[in-house]
Formats: C-alpha cells, structure tokens, sequence
C-alpha cells in the first residue's frame, strides 16, 4: 500500500530528525576509504625513504677496503635486513633481496656486450659474432659481474622487498596486499689499490 508524502501528518512529514545519519552512512564508506588510501600512500612513502637510506649507508661501506674482508659484507647486508624488519614484523628474511653489481667504470653499467647484428633484429643469435668482455663465453646483455669488484671498481647496489600493506584498502577493492618496492644506488669503491686490469676482450659467436 501507497501512501503520498502530502498525506502525511505535518509533524511526521517535516520532522527531519535522523537525517544526519542517513547522510553520514552514504558519505562514511567513500571517506573511510579516501582517509586509507592516504595513509596507505604515505606509509609507502616512509617506507621507501628509510630503504633509500639504507641503501646509500650500506653502499657507503661497502665501497671500503674493508668491506671486501671476510664477514664484513654479512654485517653490511644484516643491517639493511634489520632497518627494513624494523618496518613490519611480517617482512621476513625472504622477502629482501639484496644484489651487488660491479663494473670497471661508471659507462658500463647496465651495458650489454657488443655485437655484430647481421640481421638487424636487435638480437643476439644466428651465430653473430660478440665481444666477450667478462670472459664467460656467452653474449650478456648487461657485462656487470655479481660481488663488490675490487678497487675503484663501480658498485650498483639494489635492494627489494615485497610485504602486505598495513591498511586494508586494496583487499577490499579485491586487489592484492602484497607490493614490492626497490631502491638502487650506483657508488666507486674507494682507491685503496690500484684497479685491475679488464679482461682481454675475446671474441665468441651467439647461439
């Protein structure tokens, strides 16, 4: 059964109380989200600055004579470990991984071998010939060999660690929890000797 507002009893049909509330129950899902995603973005923020931070401290050493000494680069790499735990307690030693990239200067990094494109496809392959800058008998696509490298040799130091975020927004919008987030920073190991020499460039063919 039907009845028309204009039918109502005048006390009823003005009466506006509880109208706040209808109006904080509409706007209360959409600002509670709104007020997550905010502090889900800055936590983000925070976590990357500390592991921009522990990146550079721990690239900072490692670029000393010392770093190379037995042990020392275990130390380096626990107290990244631990700046990062210090975030959550849910991000486990699994979850961080950390890699050193060494190169004889700073116009090597992330630099591929060079090599003969006969096809001219960009690709390495067809039995092409290449210059085996690291000695390791086949074409890299980035010529960096992993560890510390020696004397005023260039470092690129990479850090990643995935965790669950700590404000629930993404699982209630059905997207994962999980995020990675990385931090790199590029460093000359200190001149404590003088650099060894680079490989005898040899050639090699590619498969």
């Amino acid at each position: 059964m039907t009845y028309r507002l204009s039918k109502l009893p005048a006390g009823i049909r003005d009466d506006e109380e509880g109208g706040t509330l209808v109006e904080f129950a509409v706007i209360a899902p959409v600002f509670f989200m709104l007020l997550m995603g905010i502090f889900d973005f800055g936590h983000t923020i925070y976590i990357r600055s500390v592991l921009n931070g522990a990146v550079q401290d721990a690239a900072r050493d490692s670029a000393l004579e010392n770093a190379a000494v037995a042990g020392n680069t275990d130390v380096i790499d626990n107290k990244v470990r631990t700046a990062v735990q210090n975030l959550s307690k849910g991000i486990k030693d699994n979850d961080i991984k950390i890699e050193r990239v060494s190169y004889f200067s700073f116009d090597d990094v992330n630099r591929p071998e060079a090599f003969t494109d006969s096809d001219g496809d960009s690709i390495c392959n067809n039995n092409e010939v290449f210059e085996d800058e690291n000695a390791n008998g086949v074409w890299d696509a980035d010529i960096g060999e992993d560890g510390l490298g020696g004397a005023r040799d260039v470092v690129v130091y990479n850090l990643e660690v995935t965790y669950d975020r700590v404000f629930p927004l993404y699982r209630m919008l059905g997207r994962s929890q999980s995020v990675t987030l990385s931090s790199s920073t590029v460093l000359q190991n200190q001149p404590y000797a003088q650099q060894a020499d680079q490989n005898a460039i040899t050639p090699g063919n590619c498969t």
